[in-house]
């Protein structure tokens, strides 16, 4: 089965990628999985959601250049060694990955999202005792 994906082109610039997450919440779209690559000068954030065709009109509404792309979302077991089987059966069929990404969810049913920021410290500073909890290396890798 296919999955549909938005792809959105955003400006590099401070408050697009809100606008994009603002338009989804008043709307009540959940965010089921994201990836979010850049330039210096744009980014093309990827986005699977929980209502497709009201995500793409409401985006187009407010200006932004949205594309969908067919993509497979597989269930690979959580071990060692089970993505490199996966894409061995692929490498074996003469199939490239364009690009690939993941989350996982335990039974605490927390998203757990990567950020890459560009003042990490400030960040970190920012974001301790509001509520969040911030994880390190060990303990990301214990969940």
């Amino acid at each position: 089965m296919k999955v549909n994906q938005l792809s959105i082109f955003l400006e590099n610039r401070s408050g697009r990628l809100a606008e994009v997450t603002e338009t989804l919440e008043k709307a009540e779209i959940n965010l089921r999985a994201l990836s979010l690559a850049d330039t210096a000068d744009f980014g093309i954030l990827r986005l699977i959601v929980s209502d497709f065709e009201k995500a793409e009109a409401l985006l187009k509404e407010k200006g932004f250049t949205v594309g969908k792309t067919e993509v497979i979302a597989v269930r690979v077991k959580d071990e060692p060694g089970a993505l490199n089987d996966l894409l061995k059966k692929m490498d074996e069929e003469a199939l490239n990955v364009e690009y690939m990404y993941a989350f996982f969810q335990q039974s605490t049913k927390d998203a757990i999202i990567i950020f890459r920021f560009d003042d990490i410290n400030k960040a970190v500073k920012n974001l301790q005792g509001k509520a969040y909890t911030i994880l390190d290396n060990k303990t990301l890798c214990e969940l």
